[in-house]
């Protein structure tokens, strides 16, 4: 009997061997063993808690910023969805979102309610649970500044509170995430008061400013490698000769050059090819070791 068939009776929908493509932004990748879509936090707590130790859990948002191989990801995939979707003004300047949320959503309803200081994440793709794992920002701000206090679930399926210290932010991650395999299921945030219609101005700005400079309706996963010290990825990218150079039916943008597109129907093994062959030629040229910001996850074919 394989692990499949033990697997907990759960009140949310499993879905065996579904494509993972569909649920990422670059439209690439294999089928997942099992996919859950838990119920409430409950019921992902009251799943893992029951689930073989020895099964991979993988947690996913909206794809934003993942690269899934062409070879599909083993074990369970989690994905948060409807019931941890929601937002909620709490007071003296505070909102809870829930980890299914758009970080774009939860700019929006902040600058609703007069909060002031969240307004970067109207340019950050993706969803809070991601921006709590990777300490996601843009335009001089990131999650550290703004996190009151996180809230997950753990591979035991035990409930976890992290504050703003302990989840240890540096750039593009948090450490305690990494080092426990935290599923986060919502945050508390904090801000400042200030007139909504002067957010929602500064908003507009990040909005027009993003529209300008990246190739937000291309399939693309968002920055490719994360920004060395003292440079930035773009620039190393470019100067190496790789805009706008196809690889396949892969390329970095003609518009931002950290951007991977797939122009079409791009494997992950086109995709990732192209960042592994851009990574060892700027090595080469400039002696720079880009480090990726697309989380990849999953078998190669």
């Amino acid at each position: 009997m394989s692990w499949r068939d033990r697997l907990p009776q759960a009140r949310g929908r499993l879905l065996f061997d579904e494509a993972l493509a569909p649920f990422t932004w670059l439209r690439v990748g294999g089928p997942a063993d099992v996919i859950f879509l838990p119920e409430d936090e409950a019921d992902l707590a009251d799943f893992l808690r029951a689930l073989d130790t020895g099964v991979p859990v993988t947690a996913i948002g909206v794809g934003s910023n993942l690269l899934v191989r062409d070879g599909g990801v083993e074990g369970v995939v989690i994905r948060l969805a409807r019931a941890f979707a929601r937002i909620e003004p709490r007071g003296d300047h505070r909102i809870f979102a829930g980890a299914a949320v758009l970080d774009a959503n939860l700019a929006r309803e902040a600058g609703r309610a007069g909060i002031a200081g969240l307004e970067f994440y109207r340019g950050v793709p993706g969803t809070i649970g991601g921006a709590c794992v990777m300490n996601a920002g843009c335009y001089g701000a990131e999650t550290k500044d703004v996190l009151v206090e996180a809230y997950a679930v753990d591979r035991a399926g035990d409930r976890v509170v992290l504050t703003n210290a302990q989840m240890d932010f540096v750039y593009r991650k948090s450490k305690a995430a990494a080092e426990r395999a935290l599923i986060f299921t919502g945050a508390l945030f904090e801000g400042r008061a200030d007139d909504p219609a002067a957010i929602e101005a500064r908003m507009d700005e990040i909005t027009a400013r993003r529209e300008a400079s990246q190739p937000i309706r291309e399939k693309t996963g968002g920055s490719t490698f994360k920004n060395p010290p003292g440079d930035s990825s773009w620039r190393l990218v470019d100067a190496a000769g790789w805009r706008g150079r196809l690889h396949g039916a892969a390329k970095f943008s003609d518009q931002h050059a950290n951007f991977l597109i797939n122009t079409g129907e791009a494997t992950a093994a086109d995709l990732e090819g192209l960042g592994e062959a851009v990574r060892a030629d700027v090595r080469e040229k400039f002696g720079v070791e880009l480090e990726w910001e697309i989380k990849r996850i999953g078998r190669p074919v």
